[in-house]
């Protein structure tokens, strides 16, 4: 997909709406594991990595700098620094799709290690890489300690989102975030009080305000115009620039998270007045839709005059 251009404007202090340059703040980051396979016909393995963002292989012995290569390199990464037991990626943009870049990691012993440096995953559970820690030796002390420490980050993980979803079938805003996304606004307290069209080169995007009794909403409307590759959604924060960039809490629903080529989806809202609250007062916040490469997509200013007492 390329990159947008910035087509957004403030239209009576309510809505900034842009495809910006910036990268999700809490895009996903990982330290992994990968135990080698003694097979001689053992599988090449990936290493994720995004633009401007360092990435180290850590393995169990001395890495031969002489032996050890990233090939075509140049233009993409800064140069690879080999030393000691970390070789060290810095790419200097982000990876086309269907770029591979083969690296050949050499340690003192003489042992081959090779890999496919690629861009994160488009899934919703792809990540980049922060660190990867490369082991021959699936027994040794550290790696069975390196795994054991992955294991209790994916159950702590999987523990967390499982109370998000527990949490989110009793909370009533995102019943009326439901309810908004299906069109269904008669059915909730909110009243329509603004709306803004956009149009971009691979974007249709309209937003709409609703106010709400101690609380305040936003739909938007997101048609794909651009036939390369399917959009994605990929993640949405709630910040406000006033006070810092502590998330704020809030209820979102969506239609369907992936649009293909003149297809249509909604996103929906919902933030309660505590959100607003400062030490300063109530303030507006910012509404950021990520897309699936980091990249954002939508900033919607949510005015917090559009709380109803």
């Amino acid at each position: 997909m390329r990159t947008p251009l910035p087509i957004g404007s403030v239209l009576s202090l309510l809505f900034l709406a842009s495809v910006a340059m910036a990268r999700a703040p809490d895009a996903r980051l990982e330290v992994r594991t990968l135990l080698l396979s003694d097979h001689p016909t053992r599988a090449t393995h990936s290493i994720y990595v995004s633009g401007q963002v360092t990435t180290v292989l850590r393995f169990e012995q001395d890495c031969d700098p002489a032996r050890t290569k990233l090939l075509g390199w140049e233009g993409r990464f800064e140069p690879p620094l080999v030393g000691g037991r970390k070789v060290v990626l810095e790419p200097i943009r982000d990876l086309g799709k269907d770029e591979r870049i083969p690296l050949l990691v050499t340690l003192v012993d003489g042992t081959e290690i090779p890999f496919l440096v690629s861009p994160p995953l488009n899934e919703e559970w792809g990540w980049t890489d922060q660190q990867v820690n490369v082991f021959k030796d699936s027994k040794s002390y550290d790696a069975v300690l390196s795994t054991l420490y992955a294991t209790l980050k994916r159950e702590e993980r999987l523990k967390e989102e499982n109370e998000r979803l527990k949490k989110e079938e009793k909370s009533v805003d995102h019943a009326w975030a439901t309810l908004l996304v299906h069109g269904e606004q008669a059915k909730t307290p909110f009243r329509k009080e603004r709306k803004m069209v956009l149009k971009n080169e691979d974007m249709d995007i309209t937003i709409e305000a609703y106010s709400g009794p101690g609380k305040t909403a936003a739909v938007i409307h997101l048609t794909n115009t651009y036939n390369e590759r399917p959009w994605k959604f990929r993640d949405a924060r709630l910040t406000s620039t006033r006070t810092s960039d502590t998330a704020r809490p809030f209820a979102l629903r969506m239609d369907r998270t992936l649009l293909v080529q003149g297809q249509s989806g909604t996103i929906a809202v919902v933030a309660d007045k505590s959100a607003f609250e400062s030490k300063a007062g109530l303030v507006d916040l910012f509404l950021e839709i990520y897309r699936e490469d980091g990249l954002q997509q939508v900033t919607v200013m949510l005015d917090h005059t559009l709380i109803r007492k």
